[in-house]
């Protein structure tokens, strides 16, 4: 994107700041005055159509005096046609006629739908030009001053912003006027020069050193030009020009540089001011920020005392219970605060987190149909958290026995994202997979492949769905497309060579797949229990035992635990090894390698 393209992309944001500071400014809403006389102009024009700028609909802005002109019939040929040219997506020629129809009349209605033209084209030159000529016809226009103004900050010309920012500034009635520097400050903060904004700010607010706000916003634009020191200093002015501000000593805590000194700065002001909401709220979130979640707890349960139904902190409350692994309170704040959303919605919270936590809860305690209900809840707002969902209720139903119920789940999930339909389909082969459904898994993944055949996560799943079938040159054949696609594949390598390994094939080559894998991925636990295997299928035990002891002491998986178990077993330390697959066991009974291992070795726990 041009330099050009991210102005005029980004004009709508400084547009809507000035339309606040113009209210602030003036003390009113900022809805446009109807003109008292349109004359002959609004007379002859036709009847509108859905465009809101024909000139019936055209409405003078605060600020603006319709001319009192002759509407000719050439120019309301220029008019329409330049509307006729801008729905057909030639901006040029709208452009050029609706200016010249502006300068024809005088009036700045013309000129105003000439700068949308430009803007709506992302053409810059154009679009100053129109709005040149609007601020001549009409020099007191809010709406052109806004504009200007606007294009003037997200183009970098401060010369230009500072005599309308000062006007702005001078024309605020009293009550408004802080208000109106904290809103300039807003504006000053949107441009990329943060430098040359903090020095604008200063010079035109200079004449109001007495304010509070003056102090504040000095604060935060030193904040923002990384002049850390300024902004300590100012925002120490103005908490000692108003010790009990909150918006002060909030302002202060968050340009400290040292967090501790900003948690300190916080906790004294609570110490003077203990019923300050808002200021306990951010004192708890930087000791969230900060690691000390014991601590924040304590700050919260005493917000959550105070207001019991506060969404905001039932739901750090939840996060932090989750966190230190306390179900029940996880539980009980998280549902709490699922209840109150579901009761007040606010399109500003998402309860989707809440959601996810909250089933993944259900679900470690066994109880899948709470699990399915938590997932069944999550809104399809969210379309990637939402699609998730949709995958881990498919594979609940699934281990639950309802296959059927499980893929009708993912085909009803239909998307036109690439991606979000391959995560579909690997979901379901994986559900096969694990249904012992192998080869309609291996079908679906070979019907897959045809659409998309160098996608590396498809390859994969084939490979080991072929391995399943004990297909082993369709699971090599894949493999080795996957090397062959992505040469950094650790997971390939591995996969191959521990297969060989595991059929005491090629243990040589096997080997070698093992070890690359290991040079790509050295601290991968899943790696070294295949470098290990490999060592037991050569008769290599203590090689085998060190490497399957490390793999274990790294990741304790039953399917690691297996193997050391069985080379254990072949060392002689067979209570060592049936200790060993007892703990695999426990963690998961229905793990394939364990109970393979046992019922090859006929071992009986």
């Amino acid at each position: 994107m041009t330099s050009q393209d991210s102005l005029l992309k980004n004009l709508s944001v400084i547009l809507s700041l000035c339309a606040v500071l113009s209210a602030c400014a003036t003390g009113q809403s900022g809805s446009t005055k109807e003109s008292s006389s349109t004359g002959n102009a609004a007379q002859a024009t036709p009847t509108t159509s859905p465009h809101r700028f024909r000139l019936q609909a055209m409405q003078a802005g605060p600020g603006e005096n319709l001319p009192s002109v002759q509407l000719t019939q050439d120019t309301m040929f220029r008019f329409l046609s330049a509307e006729i040219a801008e729905q057909r997506g030639d901006w040029e020629y709208a452009f050029v006629n609706m200016l010249q129809a502006a300068r024809e009349t005088g009036d700045p209605r013309l000129a105003r739908r000439a700068a949308e033209i430009a803007i709506g084209a992302r053409q810059k030159t154009e679009a100053l030009a129109a709005i040149k000529l609007w601020r001549e016809i009409s020099p007191h226009s809010d709406d052109a001053i806004q504009l200007q103004l606007g294009m003037a900050l997200m183009e970098g010309d401060f010369a230009d912003a500072r005599p309308i920012l000062e006007d702005r500034l001078k024309s605020a009635k009293a009550p408004m006027l802080p208000a109106t520097i904290l809103q300039v400050q807003r504006l000053l903060s949107r441009t990329a020069d943060k430098a040359a904004a903090l020095q604008l700010l200063d010079e035109v607010l200079a004449p109001y050193p007495q304010l509070q706000e003056t102090h504040l916003a000095l604060a935060q634009a030193a904040y923002g030009a990384g002049d850390s020191t300024r902004a300590v200093r100012e925002a120490r002015t103005a908490l000692s020009m108003a010790p009990k501000s909150e918006l002060a000593v909030l302002t202060l805590a968050q340009v400290q540089p040292d967090k501790n000194e900003a948690l300190k700065t916080l906790s004294d002001y609570l110490k003077a001011n203990p019923k300050s909401r808002e200021v306990r709220l951010a004192y708890a979130r930087f000791l969230v920020e900060e690691k000390r979640f014991d601590a924040a707890r304590a700050e919260f349960t005493i917000l959550l005392k105070e207001q019991p139904g506060d969404l905001t902190v039932l739901y750090a409350m939840g996060l932090l219970a989750a966190q230190h692994n306390d179900l029940n309170g996880a539980e009980k704040y998280l549902g709490a605060y699922v209840k109150g959303l579901a009761a007040q919605p606010d399109d500003e919270r998402d309860p989707t987190q809440a959601l996810l936590i909250l089933s993944q809860i259900a679900e470690q305690r066994g109880d899948t149909a709470a699990a399915l209900k938590w997932l069944e809840q999550v809104p399809a707002g969210a379309p990637q958290s939402w699609l998730l969902a949709q995958i881990k209720r498919a594979q609940l139903m699934a281990k639950s026995g309802d296959l059927d119920g499980a893929r009708r789940v993912l085909h009803e999930a239909k998307t036109e994202d690439k991606e979000e339909a391959l995560q579909l389909i690997v979901a379901e082969a994986q559900i096969l997979r694990e249904a012992n459904h192998a080869q309609e898994g291996l079908d679906l993944l070979d019907a897959a492949l045809k659409n998309y055949p160098d996608n590396v996560d498809l390859l994969y799943d084939h490979a080991m769905m072929a391995e399943k079938l004990n297909r082993l040159d369709v699971m090599e054949s894949s493999l080795r497309r996957i090397i062959q696609l992505d040469p950094k594949n650790q997971n390939a390598y591995n996969a191959l060579g521990y297969s060989l390994a595991e059929r005491n094939l090629r243990l040589d080559e096997a080997q070698s797949l093992v070890e690359k894998a290991h040079e790509l991925a050295p601290n991968d636990p899943f790696i070294i229990d295949s470098l290990g295997w490999v060592q037991f299928r050569r008769g290599n035990l203590k090689e085998a035992e060190t490497l399957l002891r490390r793999a274990y002491r790294m990741r304790p998986d039953p399917e690691i635990a297996a193997h050391l178990g069985e080379v254990l077993w072949a060392l002689g330390q067979r209570d060592d090894a049936r200790k060993l697959w007892r703990e695999a066991s426990n963690k998961d009974p229905k793990n394939d390698t364990l109970k393979s291992t046992l019922g090859r070795l006929q071992v009986h726990l």
